[in-house]
């Protein structure tokens, strides 16, 4: 446990940067888990819908320096990918 005040203050801080933080992570995983649940199951403009979120929630995860801008970059264009060649539905 810190001692002076500023190192209080400093760890409040970092709680509460810490929980905020896990909170826009979590949000990106299950993001993710829609999206891949998404090719499986449902029509082409659902899909599109879902990858349009998914780099919605990427791009501001990136832009509040959460993940890295490249780590964001490389997620969007693997699972891009993904959806080009799951199998289209009607």
């Amino acid at each position: 446990m810190p001692q002076r005040r500023t190192s209080i203050k400093d760890l409040r801080q970092s709680k509460k940067r810490r929980l905020k933080n896990l909170g826009v992570k979590n949000k990106l995983k299950t993001t993710i888990k829609k999206f891949k649940k998404s090719l499986e199951s449902t029509e082409k403009q659902a899909r599109e819908e879902s990858l349009k979120e998914m780099c919605k929630v990427l791009d501001r995860a990136a832009s509040k320096k959460i993940i890295h801008k490249n780590k964001a970059a490389r997620k969007k264009s693997r699972l891009s990918k993904l959806m080009k060649k799951a199998p289209a539905k009607k």
